[in-house]
């Protein structure tokens, strides 16, 4: 298979080419040139089986085609459970039990032992380039960590992560620098996309991107989703909606694909922070692009969902359509505290802010009279956020022994403004042009 972009003004490129790449020479995000047909998957098989049986039309006739089940064997090796909650036909489709405690370990690693073989017997090291509100970061920094070839320059808005992520963003070291941003993720994604985008840079330093722009992130992150929905149809006969939270679109994107390869997922609905720009446009406004603004849940703290561009693609750029197929809502700082603390006295179920925004969402059309089986994704342990949520709680959260492990290592991250200059001096070191 073939991948353009979606922008349509470079030639289409090889699956291997798209990952090594990250970002399209246009400034498009790539795609399949095609979607494939219905997949047959069998429920019950491990994560990494039914990773590799959804995936293997995208990988036909590519390099990596004949490493997927490995790829997806040393990718996927942790649980991702979905646990009944205390609301009859409700559940959490628990994402954090990897090695950062968040989702984002899923479509790191899978995208790191992918790149680790394109990449084999390369003569220049690889930089990959990473802009993370939180998550995104430490679980690129632990996937490639050590990876020989490989180097990763992780960009994070300073003081607008939880100070147990800003330890891990900067906790490892070796082939690993993180970069404290004085501005907004959207700065440090506006500097990623730029330096993407410099082919002058870019010849003397290879980049590429962990971002969720990364169609290697983007492709493992439905499996997942298709896991617990093939279980879930197995068990129970019924699809499984979901309510998921979406800052920069990727985890809720890569629902819609799955379900589009015939994944017995319903409805999907999308909870957004304060960011609005989504819920918006979802009723029926313009796709209004923002300055992000600061929220407990600051992993979604996103005002230009970069994987807009791949949703309006899907839907042909019919907004009507597009409109018609989701609904998106905002859960203020407030209502997020709410549903933290609310469901730890009723039911002693303890969320991370983001999950909570998802729980409060599910909450609402519950109490408007939605019907069937619905999952909420976790996308994060609540200990990372313990800042937040211990005081809700009014004790503290347990440690994952693997968060443990890196909170006990020493930390450093570099200070940078918000400037390309900057950043672009960092990546070709001392002495460069």
């Amino acid at each position: 298979m073939k991948f353009v972009s979606t922008r349509n003004d470079v030639p289409a490129a090889t699956l291997s080419g798209a990952i090594a790449a990250g970002l399209a020479p246009d400034g498009g995000l790539y795609v399949p040139e095609r979607l494939p047909g219905p997949r047959k998957l069998q429920p019950g098989a491990s994560l990494a089986a039914t990773t590799a049986a959804l995936l293997a039309p995208f990988f036909e006739g590519d390099a990596l085609a004949p490493e997927l089940a490995a790829i997806c064997a040393e990718a996927l090796d942790f649980p991702v459970p979905l646990k009944p909650l205390a609301t009859p036909g409700d559940h959490v489709l628990e994402l954090f039990h990897g090695p950062t405690a968040a989702f984002k370990d899923v479509g790191a690693r899978f995208l790191a032992a992918a790149l680790a073989r394109i990449r084999r017997g390369a003569d220049a090291p690889l930089t990959i380039l990473v802009a993370t509100s939180g998550d995104t970061g430490a679980a690129v920094a632990a996937a490639f960590h050590g990876q020989p070839g490989l180097r990763v320059v992780v960009l994070y808005p300073d003081g607008r992560v939880s100070p147990r992520q800003a330890h891990q963003l900067g906790c490892f070291g070796g082939n690993v620098v993180a970069l404290r941003v004085a501005g907004s993720f959207d700065d440090c994604q506006a500097l990623v996309k730029r330096a993407l985008n410099d082919a002058r840079l870019q010849a003397q330093v290879p980049l590429s991107s962990a971002n969720s722009i990364s169609l290697g992130r983007l492709l493992p992150q439905m499996s997942y989703y298709a896991h617990a929905a093939l279980g879930h149809h197995a068990a129970s006969g019924r699809v499984l909606d979901v309510v998921i939270p979406t800052g920069n679109l990727g985890n809720a994107l890569a629902a819609i694909l799955a379900r589009a390869l015939g994944v017995p997922l319903g409805r999907i609905v999308l909870a957004t922070n304060a960011n609005r720009v989504l819920p918006e446009y979802f009723a029926g406004g313009d796709y209004a692009p923002r300055a992000s603004v600061a929220t407990l849940a600051n992993a979604m703290d996103v005002g230009a969902p970069s994987n807009f561009e791949r949703l309006r693609w899907l839907y042909a750029g019919d907004d009507a359509a597009l409109r018609a197929a989701f609904t998106a809502q905002a859960v203020d700082d407030a209502a997020i505290r709410a549903a933290i603390r609310q469901r730890w006295e009723r039911h002693g179920e303890v969320f991370c802010p983001h999950t909570a925004t998802a729980v409060r969402v599910l909450e609402t059309l519950r109490a408007q009279g939605a019907g069937g089986d619905w999952a909420v994704a976790a996308t994060a342990h609540p200990a990372k956020f313990e800042s937040v949520v211990e005081p809700l709680l009014g004790q503290p959260v347990p440690v994952p022994p693997a968060l443990a492990e890196l909170l006990a290592r020493p930390a450093h991250a570099e200070p940078m403004p918000p400037d390309y200059a900057a950043l672009r001096a960092h990546l070709l070191g001392p002495g460069a042009d």
